[in-house]
């Protein structure tokens, strides 16, 4: 330890030079980082191909407003509504802003910590030969009184050097936290973001599964008062008109599960606007036609996720922070460097505070001699860290990969689901219409017709349900490829002062 007195203060310009001049001593000192340094994986590192294993478009497409190529004002203003107010990704913004605090106090570790002190000390001494006072016990004294001040004033200095990086590697380590947070951030924005759409496309569908269930039953009453005024006539046994009763009660069976499942997609919708959960169906009560989308999206390449995906950015972040643990934690192996200093001034008046100043330098090394080997294994604690940050790393982007060709062939096999039931709706209508027409000309039986009307509401509902499991299948696409955020830009805290 060296213990050195200023020579000269008055030449120095005042705490802040000389906090520098500390600071600049200490740098010099810091120079070794130990520890690994994070490097960015290959795309075969991380087990990508260089192609899906579904059919997909190579080309790039701006993802980045997807919500537009529906062509659905309302779809696209909830789910603009939800990017603004959402609670989860408030909670999202809040955990960002958590960490940019936690990188500006691990920053702060680069500069010294200086304190200040002043003081002012009266004195007051009592003499004989002055003024005469009578004391409690009858006895007269003189007493004399003389008063003197003093002013103080000082600082102090402290700063953990960190000779091998450990100061460094933990910036590094929560500047890639708070780069995380902030791709996490994004990663629930385009959660929420799918959620709107799919719950606003499941109550357009749900509204057309319920009016087509309503357009059955006009049939179905029809149906019903052909097959009673047929048996009041004795043309036909009361058979038809039970069957035709049956058949329409049933229909009408299914209306009220399809209006719970529409009440709980409206109520969704609110929540996920951070609203009541009624208050939007006041709006949105009135039938709409189902959003469509794009006929075909262009998914690119595989390695495009590595970019365009929050999630897969977030995970690489956190393997970068545990990668800095690692040094974080070898940098305890070795000595660590402090380094103290103090100024310190007294005088009997505040001008004089100037003219006489003291000070000092102090420095201090120590260094872990025993300690159980408790710091050895902190350090493959952090390399065990770094490998599961890595693993959890390769698994989000083959989880990315999975989404991307799920969505790909659920996308796929909608269309052809719409197509075939094009057809099946055509050959459906045709058949109930000559079914009706017969059996109300005593050609046909009710069983025939009813089986007409039967695979008529199927076909109705399945190209209904189809066309909405497509709408569904881009959003899940859309999603899927990391669409709904600017990949160009790293998210920060909306109070962000410049930090990188």
């Amino acid at each position: 330890m060296t213990n050195a007195t200023s020579p000269d203060p008055s030449r120095s310009n005042g705490p802040r030079s000389w906090s520098v001049a500390l600071a600049t001593i200490a740098f010099g000192l810091g120079g070794c980082t130990v520890g690994p340094d994070h490097r960015p994986r290959t795309a075969a590192e991380l087990g990508m191909p260089e192609r899906y294993s579904v059919p997909a478009a190579p080309d790039r497409e701006d993802l980045t407003r997807w919500w537009t190529r529906f062509d659905d004002p309302v779809l696209g203003r909830l789910v603009e509504q939800a990017g603004l107010a959402n609670l989860d990704i408030a909670q999202a913004v809040g955990r960002l802003r958590q960490a940019r605090e936690g990188l500006l106090q691990s920053r702060s570790n680069l500069l010294p910590t200086i304190s200040g002190s002043a003081g002012y000390n009266r004195s007051l001494n009592l003499v004989g030969g002055g003024t005469a006072v009578t004391l409690p016990d009858g006895s007269i004294t003189t007493i004399t009184r003389s008063a003197g001040g003093n002013f103080s004033a000082g600082l102090d200095a402290r700063y953990q050097v960190g000779l091998f990086g450990e100061i460094r590697r933990t910036v590094e380590s929560t500047r890639a936290q708070y780069e995380a947070a902030g791709f996490d951030q994004a990663a629930v924005l385009l959660t929420v973001q799918s959620e709107v759409a799919r719950n606003y496309i499941l109550a357009r569908g749900l509204q057309a599964q319920i009016a087509n269930a309503r357009s059955s039953l006009l049939l179905q009453d029809d149906n019903l008062e052909i097959a009673g005024f047929r048996v009041r006539a004795g043309l036909v046994s009361s058979l038809d008109s039970e069957q035709a009763r049956q058949q329409r009660a049933q229909t009408a069976a299914a209306i009220p599960q399809l209006d719970q499942q529409l009440n709980a997609a409206l109520s969704r919708l609110g929540v996920l606007t951070a609203q009541a959960p009624g208050a939007l169906k006041p709006e949105l009560s009135a039938p709409r036609p189902i959003p469509t989308g794009p006929r075909t999206v262009s998914a690119g390449v595989p390695a495009d996720t590595l970019r365009r995906r929050p999630d897969i950015r977030a995970a690489e972040r956190q393997l970068a922070a545990a990668t800095a643990e690692i040094g974080v934690a070898q940098a305890a192996l070795y000595p660590a460097l402090a380094l103290t200093g103090n100024i310190n001034t007294n005088a009997a008046s505040l001008g004089g505070l100037g003219d006489a100043i003291t000070g000092a330098l102090f420095a201090g090394v120590t260094q872990a001699i025993f300690n159980g080997g408790r710091l050895r294994s902190q350090v493959r604690s952090a390399r065990a860290g770094a490998d599961i940050a890595f693993a959890s790393y390769r698994a989000t982007v083959l989880l990315a990969l999975e989404d991307v060709e799920n969505a790909l062939a659920a996308l796929a096999s909608a269309q052809a689901r719409e197509r075939e039931f094009s057809i099946a709706l055509d050959a459906a209508t045709n058949f109930a219409t000559l079914s009706r027409s017969q059996y109300r000309a005593g050609l046909t039986d009710f069983t025939t017709l009813a089986q007409a009307e039967a695979a008529l509401f199927n076909a109705l509902s399945g190209a209904t349900q189809a066309r909405a499991d497509a709408a569904t299948a881009t959003v899940q696409l859309f999603s899927a490829l990391g669409g709904g955020w600017d990949a160009a830009v790293t998210p920060v805290a909306p109070d962000q002062t410049g930090i990188r």
